[in-house]
């Protein structure tokens, strides 16, 4: 299944911030963009506005769009335009966050696996409908469809051991020379197994804010040499986490009808990430703090960072699930009807 040579469509604006981008982009790097906008600090920074104007600003970095010119990857406007939405995205996760826990008390923290959780996966290994599985693999598809290209923007900008075990979990993360082994492949043929469309970036008009801040997060932190130590963070974070609940989102898939395609990206993460947790903690930014001791508290910022956003996402969904409607922005075709469609907070 090939799909990486289809770029996606342009969605639809949320808001003056999105509309007033999407025109530009639309427009092309010679066009004179309109006026008008609130400033970004005016809007709310996990809204639907701004955390699709920030996706729409990333993305040109990674595939671009189908209208899009090429050339706009770097237009000063779009970067103009960036920059404010950016910085109101870090004041409010800052903010969310207070005082940030230190990096050893973290990483102890994520490895004491709870008895009862609560999170997504346990919800769909415990009670989980099958519509609902589908749902989270969409709001699941901005970031998987293209794993782990935010994390390689880390690659340049680490050095010596850290550098090396970086790209030694990346390069399983790619297939370890397989194409068919690649995990957005993977993600992409569990996809199509559970009857989504694999395309990439085809689920944005329906993807809220919520789960457009996780991937929004890791696109700003590797987009910037400054924030390289967050990125290790949030980069830990999955690797260190990823392990135990793959493990039950592949038994609830299955439970839910999913074939051998169905389970194979989350059966890949239960091994493969129990081992990137240790090379990430010790080979990653054990070597990191030798070289850079001074990027400790950035690193344990990328961490409670990442953990915010996962935890806004959990919320949503599970408000959504429980009050047995769809968390997306318009609803699958075997969601509940009846019931007004999720909108993120």
């Amino acid at each position: 299944m090939g799909t990486a040579a289809v770029l996606p469509q342009l969605p639809p604006a949320r808001g003056p911030l999105s509309g007033q981008l999407v025109d530009l982009l639309r427009s092309g790097p010679d066009t004179p963009v309109r006026a008008g906008a609130a400033p970004a600090g005016a809007h709310d920074a996990w809204g639907e506005d701004v955390q699709l104007a920030l996706y729409l600003c990333y993305e040109l970095h990674y595939r671009g769009f189908q209208e899009v010119d090429p050339e706009t990857e770097w237009d000063p406007r779009v970067l103009e335009l960036r920059r404010p939405l950016e910085q109101g995205f870090l004041d409010a996760v800052r903010d969310a966050l207070g005082t940030v826990p230190s990096l050893d008390d973290q990483l102890e923290a994520l490895l004491i696996e709870p008895v009862h959780g609560t999170g997504p996966s346990y919800h769909l290994l415990e009670r989980g409908q099958r519509w609902q599985a589908r749902e989270y693999l969409v709001q699941r598809s901005l970031y998987h469809l293209k794993e782990a290209d935010p994390q390689a923007w880390a690659i340049p900008r680490l050095h010596g051991a850290a550098q090396a075990a970086l790209v030694a979990i990346e390069y399983d993360e790619y297939g370890a020379g397989h194409p068919e082994r690649v995990h957005s492949r993977l993600f992409a043929d569990m996809m199509a197994d559970l009857d989504l469309d694999p395309s990439y970036g085809r689920y944005l008009p329906l993807t809220p804010a919520p789960a457009l801040a996780v991937v929004n997060l890791m696109s700003l932190f590797g987009l910037h040499r400054a924030l390289r130590g967050a990125l290790v963070g949030q980069f830990a974070a999955v690797e260190i986490t990823s392990s135990p609940g793959s493990e039950r989102l592949a038994t609830a898939l299955e439970g839910l009808g999913a074939g051998s395609a169905g389970t194979a990206f989350y059966r890949e993460h239960v091994e493969a990430d129990a081992v990137h947790e240790q090379v990430v903690r010790h080979g990653v930014i054990g070597a990191l703090l030798e070289d850079e001791p001074a990027l400790e508290a950035d690193i344990a910022f990328g961490l409670a960072a990442a953990a915010l956003v996962e935890d806004r996402l959990a919320s949503h969904l599970l408000a959504c699930w429980d009050a047995n409607r769809s968390s997306l922005l318009a609803p699958l075709r075997d969601a509940p009807r009846g019931v007004g469609s999720g909108r993120g907070r």
